[in-house]
């Protein structure tokens, strides 16, 4: 009998079912876990399923019996991969589960900002419509993305389908490796300024690492299109956001669309949340992922995963 504890299933979704998870053994399943409150919820645990709880050595040290930590997304970048590995504890974690929920999610904040959607709501809620002599209202103008030029900064799973809908529109499609490794002859590879001045559409599907670390900062945002959108579905810190409110402000690029934050939270004084037009800004927060489908995926996938180390099977094991 195992025991296993969740430590973060707010992040989760109110709608996901955990009972999947009580098949093997005892389960502690929490909605939040504080730095502080780490170590009381793992030390007698066999199994962690965790998102975003940092895991590490000062807190595993207090936790002999685990053997399992089943990160519930992509990045492992919370858990302390080499002290588990000292240790024999197996990480595993899940990919590919929410890229057609981030692509589309992608599509959204394009055409919010694209076609002023909050305006035009805000226009027929407030009654403005029903005063209106004539059957149309187009004070804000919008453009059509075909034949426009849609530039991708981090061509890989999500990124190319994101390219390949956007051609589908007939959107000439450009990306930038951030690796520098990534050649897909199906697109134009060019580099970051090429793509910044040529594109219409910027839409960034890249991981956060010491190459893309504040990649778009206030020199690259003036190398944008003023009629430029600028969509960031990879991490934040990609993009500089006191650089991004300043270029909003000045009018550089016409507006972006944020998922991700450096600080997520969102921190009260953060820059974003005071440019002088809000309607050239829309922030999620941290949704793309989180489709029905895509979480009732990721569910099934740590579960497979659980089911594979207990069998002794590697699989997804990152560490």
């Amino acid at each position: 009998m195992n025991n296993l504890c969740l430590l973060d299933a707010d992040t989760l979704g109110e709608d996901a079912n955990l009972s999947i998870f009580n098949r093997f053994g005892k389960v502690s399943i929490y909605d939040s876990t504080r730095p502080e409150e780490v170590v009381e919820r793992i030390k007698d645990q066999n199994i962690i399923i965790t998102n975003k709880v940092v895991l590490n050595e000062s807190n595993l040290h207090h936790a002999p019996g685990v053997k399992l930590i089943c990160v519930a997304a992509t990045g492992t970048d919370t858990i302390d991969l080499e002290h588990a590995r000292s240790r024999n504890i197996t990480v595993t974690n899940v990919s590919g589960y929410s890229t057609h929920s981030v692509v589309q999610h992608t599509f959204a904040l394009l055409f919010y900002l694209l076609e002023s959607l909050s305006y035009y709501d805000q226009y027929v809620k407030s009654k403005k419509y029903v005063t209106s002599d004539i059957f149309t209202h187009l004070d804000k103008l919008f453009w059509e993305i075909k034949g426009k030029t849609w530039g991708i900064i981090g061509l890989g799973t999500i990124g190319k389908t994101t390219a390949d809908i956007a051609r589908a529109f007939g959107c000439r499609v450009v990306y930038y490796s951030t690796s520098g490794k990534n050649n897909d002859d199906n697109y134009i590879r060019v580099e970051l300024p090429d793509l910044l001045k040529t594109s219409e559409i910027v839409s960034i599907h890249a991981p956060l690492n010491q190459q893309t670390y504040n990649l778009i900062r206030y020199d690259e945002l003036k190398l944008m299109k003023k009629q430029a959108l600028l969509l960031n579905l990879g991490r934040g810190g990609i993009v500089n956001e006191a650089d991004l409110a300043k270029a909003l402000d000045e009018e550089l690029i016409a507006g972006a669309g944020l998922d991700v934050l450096e600080k997520e939270a969102m921190e009260e004084n953060h820059p974003l949340l005071h440019i002088k037009n809000s309607n050239r800004l829309i922030i999620t927060p941290h949704i793309a992922w989180g489709s029905i489908e895509a979480r009732q995926t990721l569910l099934k996938e740590i579960v497979h995963n659980i089911e594979a180390f207990l069998s002794g099977i590697s699989r997804n094991v990152v560490n």
